[in-house]
């Protein structure tokens, strides 16, 4: 029984009877609140799934809302290719372009209302973002926190003298505590992992824990297919501790999967960690009981490094490593996305130099760099912020030569074990915004800007570049939907043909193969032993295959035309 499931997880959680009493009645009246309201079902997910990663107003068209727009570019573009939206932070926000939210269930009145996410959830599968570790230091709720409101006296996370921040894990380099006004003069010091404008909630207290935990089924109600936890690693705090990815971080998640199971089924819980692989994976639990799904951050700085050095050795041996868990668990991969190029990921896959290299390559490419303090009082490199297509140029590429880079790019990331996630400036071919970066100072901006409707139907016609990254990768996703072996749960092999060529074999469970191939260099390359067809061109594979300069192909093994 469900009301029995949650205590289990609640006593892992609350140590003190009097917190774990109020937070066990807590959620039986949460349980009772939504125990009669009519959630959906939702289709387990399979090859054909992938997401758009996008704003609500990532596309402008005059002064239509944001989410009616979004919603007609999905249909004129996208209808046939992606299955499932990922709208980030939709609702009422301060700084941090959503990630500050003001309100949780209150949508942004520049993009629409729910009544706009409904009608695109008609057509589409979505993802909403639950800024679940911080909210806007003027929101409602931490303007009760700092007054001692009844039910609000311990919801953000004060500072206490005693508490030992020394080994804490920043990923900026701004202050952990920041101080704040009551309406009596009085000053609260608080903690903020993130900013000044971006308060760390207290999930200690079982009040806030369940106040979150009801947004989340809220957020199920209303339409959420899959919920990203963004920053989650961070949600529990214990003296003395890193304060990242504690034991009772992981309970309240797989708490919250316990949630969503009883709910809606096969609703995607999706965790964002940007850590070293080893960390990050942690959050998939036994491949039954935590996330559904983990963002693949290693991903995208290994496939970039793969193209600066001409090489896929490195990636060959970290993929190698990488399986789905179960028919339940497995991975959110993409390559680029609202942030940057997170490096932390890469720790222990790539060395000082190597890591180096993928830092000049986005520095000469006129990209920006982001670090974050150490409990040394040193700093490293924290994340790369530029266009994803611009960090994989050379200088003396011209706009074709970089498209093909870009699409092969995504050939990586579609063949791989998970689900790919396709970021809106990616799939439409945009460039860099460096004067949103100038004007802001805010170096995210570069892989922000807002796409004018007109401006992209005019350029998807005449802008080379453009067109053909935009017609190859939705090609591929077309494409992809129709072979069983891409299953986001079906096993993948790295095969070793040639170290400038990416070769990952993926298995259905009928058996059946498809041999996905990237050469990451500007020179053809020939690939031995291989027989069958090359279903992206349906001609014969016969034995020596010719790769062009950054070609790719989906060999099915053993059939003929």
């Amino acid at each position: 029984m469900i009301t029995e499931k949650i205590a289990t997880h609640l006593e892992k959680i609350y140590t003190s009877k009097q917190d774990l009493d109020q937070a066990n009645q807590l959620f039986t009246d949460l349980l009772e609140k939504y125990a009669t309201k009519e959630f959906t079902e939702n289709p387990a997910i399979d090859q054909s799934n992938a997401y758009l990663i996008t704003y609500g107003d990532s596309f402008q068209n005059g002064n239509e809302k944001g989410l009616k727009v979004l919603r007609e570019v999905v249909q004129t573009y996208l209808d046939d290719s992606i299955t499932d939206v990922h709208l980030l932070p939709m609702f009422p926000f301060t700084s941090d372009d959503g990630f500050s939210v003001t309100d949780y269930l209150t949508i942004n009145r520049a993009l629409g209302d729910w009544d706009d996410i409904k009608k695109l959830a008609q057509k589409k599968r979505l993802m909403y973002d639950f800024v679940a570790n911080h909210m806007s230091a003027k929101s409602e709720w931490f303007k009760k926190f700092l007054n001692n409101d009844i039910g609000f006296e311990q919801s953000f996370v004060e500072y206490q003298e005693e508490f030992d921040t020394t080994n804490v894990t920043r990923p900026r380099t701004s202050p952990l505590f920041h101080e704040y006004s009551t309406d009596k003069g009085e000053k609260k010091k608080v903690w903020t992992t993130f900013s000044d404008d971006q308060v760390d909630v207290n999930p200690k207290d079982p009040i806030m824990l369940a106040r979150l935990s009801e947004v989340l089924l809220e957020y199920t109600f209303r339409g959420a297919s899959s919920i990203r936890l963004d920053a989650i690693g961070f949600l529990w705090k214990d003296s003395g501790t890193t304060c990242m990815h504690l034991p009772k971080t992981h309970e309240i998640v797989k708490m919250w999967r316990t949630l969503l199971n009883h709910f809606s089924s096969n609703t995607q819980i999706i965790t964002e960690t940007n850590v070293p692989h080893k960390e990050n994976i942690s959050y998939l639990g036994d491949g039954h009981n935590e996330a559904n799904q983990v963002y693949q951050f290693p991903l995208p700085p290994l496939v970039l490094f793969s193209f600066i050095q001409e090489n896929t050795q490195k990636l060959a041996e970290w993929a190698s490593t990488i399986h789905a868990l179960s028919d339940e668990a497995t991975f959110f991969n993409f390559l680029a996305s609202h942030d940057g190029i997170g490096m932390r990921p890469v720790e222990g896959i790539l060395d000082d130099t190597e890591r180096e290299t993928i830092v000049e390559r986005v520095l000469n490419n006129q990209g920006k760099v982001s670090y974050k303090s150490n409990p040394d009082g040193s700093q490293t490199v924290y994340e790369l912020n530029i266009n994803y297509g611009d960090a994989l140029r050379s200088s003396e590429d011209t706009d074709q030569l970089a498209a093909k880079k870009l699409i092969a790019a995504h050939n990586i990331l579609l063949s791989f074990v998970g689900v790919p996630a396709i970021y809106y400036h990616s799939i439409f071919g945009s460039r860099g915004d460096l004067q949103g970066v100038e004007e802001s100072g805010i170096n995210r901006r570069i892989n922000r800007q807002k796409i004018e409707t007109k401006q992209l139907a005019t350029e998807l016609d005449i802008d080379s570049y453009r067109k053909t990254v935009y017609e190859g990768i939705t090609r591929l996703l077309k494409e992809r939907q129709n072979y069983e072996a891409f299953s986001p749960y079906g096993e993948q092999e790295v095969l070793h043909l040639d170290e400038q060529v990416f070769a990952l074999k993926r298995t259905a469970k009928d058996g059946s193969e498809i041999i996905s191939l990237t050469n990451v260099t500007g020179t053809e390359k020939i690939v031995e032993g291989l027989n069958g067809i090359n279903v992206l061109t349906q001609t014969e594979v016969d034995n020596n295959f010719r790769l062009a300069p950054y070609g790719i192909a989906w060999i099915k093994v053993g059939e003929q035309q």
